[in-house]
């Protein structure tokens, strides 16, 4: 981790075209979107830095402007459990914002990324001011839902290629992580990390996936071609 400022400490109002990238602030009015606007604040963070820390309480309502994080928690006998990856477009923690209660996992940057963060008091004030902002709210807790109930069946799966597979799909989640596209950019590194296999492990998964027409490696990053194909799990071979 960064031993230069926290990530809190380095905390600045969002540029123009940061501000362009949060997908929600479309969908407020606007007396809404000037009071948002306002209290926005985006920070730099380092590979390394902590986001989000178990235990920790509640402050902001985080997003992802550009970068990747990943979600992760300590298990009892030491070891970390990575949830998932949070790519650009992704907002996440509104469950915990909700609450008002402790974080139950980390959030950590796997590489130089722009973090927006919204004060939770906003974010309860939109809740009870904006129907657009209480629709939002609603998809990603419902998108949230799913994704967590896939990434319990992908912890139990075998096949590399497979847990590649529906790991690269969630990534790629058009509701939760608008900011993406078509084209992620991640190294194989970084998605070992977040799959829980080595790095050469996902490179033959990668490697299998782009032979069947699911995606192509490019420079830089992954471009999905068959984002139904990897969602349905119609590589499994095992």
């Amino acid at each position: 981790m960064s031993t230069d400022l926290s990530l809190h400490h380095r905390r600045r109002a969002p540029t123009p075209a940061e501000m362009a990238a949060i997908p929600w602030l479309a969908l407020l009015g606007a007396n809404e979107r000037e009071r948002a606007e306002h209290e926005l604040k985006v920070g730099d963070a380092l590979t390394g830095d902590f986001v989000c820390r178990i235990g920790r309480p509640v402050t902001y309502w985080f997003g992802v402007v550009d970068g990747l994080l990943k979600m992760s928690s300590d298990s009892p006998d030491g070891h970390s459990m990575t949830f998932t990856g949070v790519p650009p477009g992704g907002w996440f923690g509104e469950g915990t914002a909700l609450k008002r209660e402790p974080y139950r996992y980390n959030i950590q940057a796997l590489r130089k990324s722009v973090v927006a963060g919204l004060p939770v008091d906003t974010f309860h004030w939109l809740l009870d001011h904006s129907i657009g902002f209480n629709r939002f709210v609603m998809n990603q807790l419902n998108e949230r839902l799913g994704q967590f109930i896939a990434a319990r069946e992908i912890d139990r799966m075998a096949n590399p290629e497979v847990r590649v597979a529906r790991s690269l799909a969630a990534l790629f989640n058009p509701v939760l992580y608008p900011g993406v596209g078509e084209l992620l950019r991640i190294t194989q590194q970084e998605l070992a990390y977040l799959v829980g296999l080595s790095r050469q492990r996902v490179n033959e998964a990668l490697t299998a996936l782009a032979t069947q027409g699911a995606i192509r490696v490019e420079y830089g990053g992954l471009r999905v071609l068959d984002l139904t194909a990897l969602r349905a799990n119609v590589f499994q071979t095992s």
